[in-house]
């Protein structure tokens, strides 16, 4: 994944560039680079390029900035960590709210979703003309929608202001880029997940040993019916969501065969038998095989999370030990979060408690920057996870993470009812998917309130990157006490900066939550 230092929507009219990258749902690789000039003549090419836009699914950028860790830094969950208060330092100014337009994790952020934004729409652009199977062709284009809407999704959520592409920028358009009202983006984010819902050639299913990680009818409706709750539809989030949930919460969805798994722990086995399991709906893939080096971290297609999350300095004092590998302590997990989940079943999955380790003298560990004792048990990286295939082990990590997954899409379901005016008493649909999270994991029934239902998404998904948004959208992290204490301006902080080097170059304006007129 190249780099320019130029504006991004600028360096995207140079042409597209078909590289292996960090999604590895196939054997088919793109190996090397290929100009636009000289492909799509055919099949094999369309699918190379259809490639290239999964690839930016799994973007782990430069300075190791990925959405996940972004926003676990900036949540009351986490804090930045690392070795010290300028380790990778998009994750420090995010964490403590310090960051301006011209430094942050938004630069990378906003390059990571045009760059998807602009594969999308060179595929999309170019596959009515290549000869090729035209069922195949269909596919292609509902996954290539599927993956624009992902992208602006992101977008528009993190930044609000944002262009809106629907086709490749020409170079005699580049300095006049202008952003677009958020509706609109949200409007062609809804119709590219109806489109790809529409669309007979869309699988509800996919064999996972072949094309694992690829798009599924279940996960556009997913998404589709995240993107409504964002906007407070409450209703259609309600008619896409119980496409994934299916009739009967707890139960097996037959259409696209998903179920919560029975055993919340298996969610992230250590020996990676998790993969692209019943309950995930949309997942990033990595790999151990990759060998990505140091040369260039964001060429890797292993987990960097993987050894950014586990505890520095770990060394094992007897067998009873877990097997981390020794990590860069970020992210450590706050007493927030330990207090919350500490006496939840959910506890030993979700943190790695290094104090207790150490005090009862079975591990010891370095004390990291901002250390709490709390790590992120779920994505901590294993020994026996190592590379398998050459590179810098501590690269090539292949646990993969889940975008969406059934619990998830279970409670906002619920909240999507009971916004809408249902009661979440006992007998409503809202009570029985918040029951069904729960019940996995041995909790009794409780009232699916509006209350009930986001502490059960901080417990159920703590350290998957959906806290901070959750805050945000629900207006709960204006009074958030530990993000206030952090620095956290809602009237300012609620959505990322405009990159400095964009508005430098083109006529895009920065938001008004940023000082700007937009």
């Amino acid at each position: 994944m190249k780099r320019r230092h130029i504006p991004y929507v600028i360096a995207l009219t140079a042409g597209l560039q078909l590289m292996s990258g960090c999604n590895n749902f196939l054997d088919i690789k793109p190996k090397g680079t290929d100009l636009e000039s000289n492909f799509y003549r055919n099949e094999d090419e369309a699918f190379k390029a259809l490639i290239a836009v999964y690839d930016v699914v799994g973007w782990q950028g430069n300075g190791y900035v990925t959405r996940v860790g972004t926003f676990n830094a900036a949540s009351d969950d986490h804090v930045a960590g690392g070795g010290g208060p300028t380790d990778i330092n998009d994750f420090q100014v995010i964490s403590n709210y310090t960051l301006t337009p011209e430094v942050g994790p938004h630069n990378e952020l906003w390059r990571k979703g045009f760059s998807g934004v602009f594969r999308a729409n060179v595929i999309l652009t170019k596959l009515p003309n290549i000869p090729m199977d035209e069922n195949k062709k269909k596919r292609f284009t509902a996954e290539a929608k599927f993956l624009r809407a992902y992208f602006y999704f992101d977008l528009v959520r993190m930044f609000k202001n944002v262009p809106l592409f629907t086709k490749p920028v020409q170079t005699s358009e580049m300095y006049n880029v202008l952003q677009a009202p958020p509706a609109d983006v949200y409007k062609l984010v809804e119709q590219d997940l109806k489109d790809a819902i529409a669309e007979a050639n869309l699988p509800n299913t996919v064999p996972i040993a072949t094309e694992g990680g690829r798009v599924t009818k279940g996960a556009a409706h997913a998404l589709l019916g995240k993107v409504y709750l964002y906007q407070q539809q409450w209703a259609a989030a309600v008619t896409a969501l119980e496409n994934v949930n299916g009739t009967t919460p707890g139960q097996l969805n037959a259409t696209y065969g998903y179920k919560l798994l029975d055993n919340f722990a298996n969610l992230w086995k250590s020996d990676l038998a998790s993969k692209f399991n019943s309950e995930s709906v949309f997942e990033i893939s990595y790999t151990s095989t990759s060998a990505g080096g140091w040369g260039c971290v964001s060429c890797t297609e292993g987990n960097v999370l993987n050894i950014m999350v586990g505890p520095r300095g770990y060394k094992t004092l007897t067998a009873a030990a877990p097997d981390y590998a020794s990590g860069w302590s970020f992210l450590p997990v706050t007493t927030s979060l330990f207090d919350a989940i500490h006496f939840d079943p959910r506890y030993k999955s979700t943190v790695a408690n290094l104090d207790s380790l150490e005090k009862n003298n079975i591990a010891t560990y370095e004390k990291g920057y901002m250390n709490t004792g709390y790590f992120l048990e779920k994505l901590a990286g294993r020994l026996s996870n190592k590379t398998t295939g050459g590179g810098a082990v501590e690269l090539n990590y292949p646990q993969n993470i889940y975008d969406i997954r059934l619990a998830d899409t279970y409670l906002m379901e619920a909240e999507a009812r009971v916004r809408g005016g249902e009661s979440g008493a006992s007998g409503t649909r809202s009570y029985a998917l918040l029951n069904a999270v729960r019940a996995r994991v041995g909790l009794g029934p409780i009232l699916a309130t509006i209350d009930n239902i986001f502490d059960e998404r901080r417990l159920e998904l703590a350290g998957e990157g959906h806290r901070w948004f959750d805050l945000v959208r629900s207006g709960k992290a204006a009074t958030n006490a530990v993000l206030l204490a952090r620095g956290f301006k809602p009237e300012k902080h609620s959505i990322l900066p405009i990159p400095l080097l964009e508005l430098d170059n083109t006529k895009m304006e920065q938001s008004k939550e940023w000082g700007g007129t937009k």
